[in-house]
Parts: structure tokens; C-alpha cells; sequence
């Protein structure tokens, strides 16, 4: 008897690639990773700014160039009025969290603290699960979570964009802090209500986005 390899490389012709690699790229992942129509007119904007002092625009006459960069000034004041600063790189700090390097989606903690209240360990799903509050508004750009960041100056922070859930987000701080520092063990309740805090706040309108 002849043995077949375990696995037999794809040969996929031009149009099954291509169809792959759209399938690939209209993933959400890709899709939260483009930049939005006004970071792209900040970048076209700043390209045209630049391009008033190259070579070909050298011998401009001073008062030309001094209308230019006046003009450039009010547009840019205006706009930052209007629409706030640019979407930063969401990526850049997605692995600090809480001092530690995780690097896993909102989802993907709500799904490890799913797991761990169905095992019974409350004090893990309350870990995870606040950990999922913070990654999230993260991830909707409403809350900024940097390195260095702790779990009673994100309560704050979050307490600004939701007030209303502001004693409810300082208690679970102080659970998460207790529950990872001082080793003290979570209820099945605690688990239960840090669940539902994020669970309503994923379903809540915020009041104003922190600044970035």
C-alpha cells in the first residue's frame, strides 16, 4: 500500500486566490484596522501643506506663502473643533493591559470568562471579564488604556464617558484589584455583576469620548 502525505499543498488557480484574499480582507479585523474617511483628508491635507515648501514652490513670494500657512491654520483649528483629532492607532497599545502584555479581543475575553463561570471560578471570570470592560471601550475608542494604566484610573476615566455607571465601575476596579493583588476570592454574584456592568455598557450610548 502506497502512504499519502498528511497534507496536500493547495494549488488554488488566479481566481480562487483572489477570492480568498477578499474573503480574508473583509474580515472585521481588517475592516477596524483602515483608516476612516477624516483620517485620510487630515493626511491629504497635511501632504498639500508640505508639498508649499519643496523645490517647486521655492521662490514663492513670502506674503503668498504667508496667506497659505494662515489659511492652513484657521482649516486645521476649525476642523479639530468640528471633528477632534484623528483616530489614533488603535494597535499601538492593544498589548498593555493593566501591566500586563495581553493581547487578546473583547471577545475573546468575554469567552474566557464565559468559560471560567461555567467551571465555577468566579474569581478567574472576574479577572477576565473586567479585563473585557476596559479592552472594549478600549476598542471603541471611547476610554484610552495605556501602559501604565490601572484598573481605579480606568474606572475614572470611564465614570466621565458613562457617569451614571461610575460607582459601579470603581467598585469593580477595587474587586479586580483585590481579586489579582491580594489573592481574596471572587463570588459567583461579583462574577455575575461585573458581567453585567459590561454587558450594559456595551448596549449604553456614551455621554462624550475621553480625548486621546
Amino acid at each position: 500500500m502506497i502512504a499519502l502525505p498528511a497534507a496536500v499543498p493547495v494549488q488554488p488557480d488566479a481566481g480562487t486566490a483572489r477570492r480568498w484574499l477578499l474573503d480574508e480582507l473583509a474580515k472585521p479585523a481588517y475592516q477596524a484596522a483602515q483608516p476612516t474617511p477624516w483620517d485620510r483628508a487630515v493626511q491629504a491635507f497635511l501632504a498639500w501643506f508640505a508639498s508649499l515648501f519643496d523645490a517647486k514652490h521655492a521662490g514663492a513670494p513670502p506674503i503668498a506663502l504667508a496667506v497659505a500657512i494662515a489659511i492652513v491654520v484657521v482649516v486645521l483649528v476649525a476642523a479639530l473643533l468640528l471633528f477632534g483629532l484623528p483616530r489614533r492607532n488603535r494597535r499601538s497599545t492593544v498589548g498593555a493591559l493593566f501591566g500586563a502584555d495581553d493581547r487578546r479581543s473583547a471577545a475573546e475575553m468575554r469567552r474566557a470568562a464565559e468559560g471560567a463561570m461555567a467551571r465555577g471560578d468566579w474569581s478567574l471570570a472576574v479577572l477576565e471579564r473586567f479585563r473585557a470592560v476596559a479592552r472594549g471601550l478600549d476598542e471603541r475608542t471611547l476610554v484610552a488604556v495605556f501602559p501604565g494604566t490601572t484598573a481605579t484610573g480606568f474606572a475614572v476615566s470611564a465614570g466621565r464617558v458613562f457617569p451614571s455607571e461610575l460607582g459601579e465601575l470603581q467598585a469593580a476596579a477595587e474587586l479586580f484589584d483585590a481579586v489579582r493583588y491580594a489573592d481574596e476570592a471572587a463570588t459567583r454574584e461579583d462574577a455575575l455583576s461585573i458581567a453585567a456592568l459590561d454587558d450594559r455598557l456595551a448596549a449604553a450610548r456614551p455621554l462624550v469620548a475621553e480625548p486621546t
